[in-house]
């Protein structure tokens, strides 16, 4: 792994980031979303699996690079519209990563395969991808889980982390109920686990 260059790339995608025009609290601050996103799902990647390759860690920092240019109310409301809308946001990422990794010196095998864990090709079957979405239902469950809850009320709410829980392994659903959670939202996950 090439460490420098690798410093290169977080530095070029937390930039591209950092322009997020939403903002969540973290800590008492106000960060740009999807920077704080891609610092936690860095964090998660390198948590749930040690031995993860530069591969693993770029697409773990570019998982959602540039998010916002793709709203999600340009697509209709209800599901069908939610799966073109992600299905859009990912090959956004993945064209939004290539440049950047291709601007820092990346060769085609390390782009191409950071764009397939990226566009979640694979999940399921592919260790890294399905550590990847791990991390990324641990990074909503920590930054968005509450203001969901809220948002959607109690039995939505476990129908969506339903959905989300079903996505993860079991370590990955492990993990999720070792978050610090209120008793509210652990009640949440526990009946989604249930269902």
């Amino acid at each position: 792994m090439d460490e420098a260059r690798l410093a290169q790339a977080y530095a070029a995608i937390d930039t591209a980031n950092a322009q997020d025009p939403e903002t969540l609290d973290w800590e008492g601050e106000a960060r740009p979303k999807e920077l704080l996103h891609a610092e936690l799902m860095t964090e998660w990647v390198g948590r749930l699996d040690p031995d993860a390759d530069e591969a693993q860690l770029l697409a773990a920092r570019a998982h959602h690079v540039r998010r916002w240019e793709v709203r999600r109310d340009a697509y209709p409301e209800g599901r069908a519209g939610y799966l073109r809308w992600r299905k859009e946001a990912g090959r956004h990422h993945a064209e939004v990563v290539a440049s950047i990794l291709s601007e820092v010196g990346y060769g085609n095998d390390v782009i191409e395969r950071v764009q397939a864990i990226v566009r979640k090709e694979g999940l399921r079957v592919d260790p890294d991808v399905q550590t990847h979405e791990d991390a990324l239902c641990l990074v909503f469950l920590q930054t968005q889980f509450a203001a969901l809850a809220g948002r959607l009320g109690d039995e939505k709410t476990v129908d969506v982390v339903r959905r989300t829980l079903a996505k993860m392994s079991d370590r990955g659903r492990a993990e999720a109920l070792a978050l610090p959670l209120s008793p509210q939202e652990r009640a949440l996950v526990e009946a989604a686990l249930a269902a």
